[in-house]
């Protein structure tokens, strides 16, 4: 094994240095200490780098006695000194306008995005788009026509509950309620809103809805116009034979007249006057009796009531008839009235609303989703505890805070609280934003300042632990008019005060007794 002796060379030298130099015994004491000298001298020069290490650090190690003996840190000197007397904790009077506000974060975006199916149930054959294909961005709103299917059009009325049925005179159901509450949000008077069945002023205010569309309304089923010709002409005769019975029926139950009374009675005087002239003649006048006879009998009855039995009858059964042809005209008028398809309406809420992306084109047959639409209105929404809820109300306002640093006007528009009455969801609506805005904002959630309370104007203001209770409940501050340095020991001043709104930990306050400056220094958490 190979041996080093790189490292062990200046030992060695060390040790050769201070070995005694052989020397005969009797060489005189001289010559001894001069060659003990001699190997000193050879240790210093061999190993001169070691011996000017050590010299270093005896005097690094001198150098930090003396520094710890005569530098002290201030630490320790105030460790040294004593601990100082405490002065009292004390901060200034604020002067300036105190502000309570509410601050939430909010969702910024448009309404749920929606895809808009028609019914094409109606249709025989292919329902294909034939025009009034919307673009991107377009905006949805009452009465508009979101798209022409086949020549007709699909109109936009706002409702939650989708089209499942053609309405027609004769329907009943919440989708007629609905119905009738959107034809009247487009100013189209729907009749009776109360009632929940289609009449015929149903049918009518949805002749109208087809015009302010620009559209004629759906035509009637194939003959429904013959029909009807011919139901109004029957009833027209079933009411003149009611008006021919009826009069028969009067005629026959009225009596005789005077005349008819009168000819019967000269003919009874008649015949008695020939009578009595034969008989006085000595002629045989039993003809002119058995005549006699006849007309007293004819007379008597002229005072008997008559039987009506048989003009009562055919009155009856001309009532009857008019009654059918009234059924059957009120029939054809109701296959002739305006009606509304399933594949002509189309009911959204939250109305207007944007397109935001069309599936169809012009010449397209409609299958599935034909746009998705979205609200038309930003609407920015966010929760807040139930107790800072109570705080605020509809038609208040907010501050958006925008990336730009600006921030945006915004109205309170629904406080609604949560199921578990610990929180509650608050909508705004925004002032319009401009199309830079939009881009920026869209989607994100930004911060919301609801103000609930301000000062009018400036106002000195403390810290709530400024504030003590006097001896009859007064609110006071304590005012340091010597050096708060001084501790229990300086000079201070009670000062009365009213308080006022509360803020961010700070409460207005107003001197009542005794002088209160701003830049006043008052004692806190005594």
């Amino acid at each position: 094994m190979e041996e080093r002796h790189g490292d062990a060379e200046p030992a060695q030298e060390f040790e050769a240095a201070l070995a005694p130099t052989e020397e005969p015994q009797d060489a005189p004491e001289e010559v001894q200490k001069k060659g003990a000298a001699a190997g000193w001298g050879r240790v210093f020069r061999g190993n001169r780098m070691l011996w000017v290490t050590a010299g270093v650090a005896v005097v690094a190690l001198a150098a930090g006695l003396v520094l710890g003996r005569f530098v002290v840190s201030p630490f320790d000197a105030a460790a040294a000194g004593g601990t100082p007397d405490p002065g009292l904790p004390t901060v200034p009077v604020e002067f300036g306008e105190l502000r309570n506000d509410i601050t939430m974060r909010g969702d910024i975006a448009y309404a749920d995005a929606v895809e808009v199916t028609l019914d094409t149930s109606s249709f025989a054959g292919a329902a294909i788009v034939t025009g009034q294909v919307p673009e991107a961005g377009t905006e949805i709103d009452t009465l508009s026509v979101v798209l022409e299917v086949a020549g007709r059009p699909v109109i936009a009325l706002p409702g939650e509950l989708p089209v499942y049925r053609t309405l027609k005179v004769g329907a009943s159901g919440p989708d007629v309620t609905q119905l009738k509450e959107a034809l009247a949000a487009a100013g189209i008077d729907p009749g009776d809103a109360s009632s929940d069945v289609f009449d015929e002023a149903t049918a009518n205010a949805v002749g109208r809805l087809y015009a302010e569309a620009g559209y004629s309304a759906p035509e009637p089923e194939e003959g429904a116009e013959d029909m009807l010709r011919s139901a109004e002409d029957a009833r027209l005769q079933a009411e003149q034979s009611v008006t021919d019975a009826q009069k028969a029926l009067e005629e026959a139950g009225r009596g005789p007249s005077e005349i008819e009374v009168r000819e019967a009675d000269n003919q009874v005087n008649s015949l008695w006057r020939q009578i009595v002239e034969l008989e006085r003649e000595g002629q045989d006048a039993s003809d002119l009796r058995d005549q006699l006879e006849v007309a007293k009998l004819q007379r008597a009855a002229l005072d008997e009531p008559r039987d009506t039995s048989a003009e009562q009858t055919m009155l009856a059964s001309a009532q009857s008839g008019l009654a059918s042809a009234d059924e059957a005209l009120a029939d054809a008028r109701v296959d002739a009235l305006p009606f509304l398809p399933a594949s002509e309406v189309l009911f959204l809420d939250d109305l207007p609303r944007r397109v935001d992306a069309v599936n169809v084109t012009r010449g397209s047959s409609l299958e599935g989703a034909a746009m998705t639409v979205s609200g038309a209105t930003v609407k920015v929404s966010g929760t807040i505890a139930q107790a800072e809820a109570e705080l605020i109300e509809e038609g208040d306002e907010a501050a958006i805070a925008l990336p730009s640093g600006d921030e945006h006007r915004a109205v309170v528009t629904n406080i609604k609280t949560g199921d578990d009455g610990d929180r509650a969801t608050v909508t705004f609506e925004p002032d319009p934003f401009t199309p830079e805005q939009m881009e920026e904002v869209q989607g994100s959630n930004a911060r919301l300042t609801i103000p609930v309370g301000a000062t009018e104007g400036e106002v000195l203001s403390v810290p709530y632990a400024a504030l003590t209770a006097g001896p009859g409940g007064e609110s006071r501050v304590e005012v340091v008019r010597g050096d708060p340095r001084d501790g229990e020991s300086a000079d201070t001043e009670l000062i009365v005060v009213e308080t006022g709104l509360a803020a961010d930990g700070y409460v207005e306050v107003t001197p009542t007794e005794g002088e209160l400056e701003a830049g006043d220094l008052v004692v806190v958490g005594s």
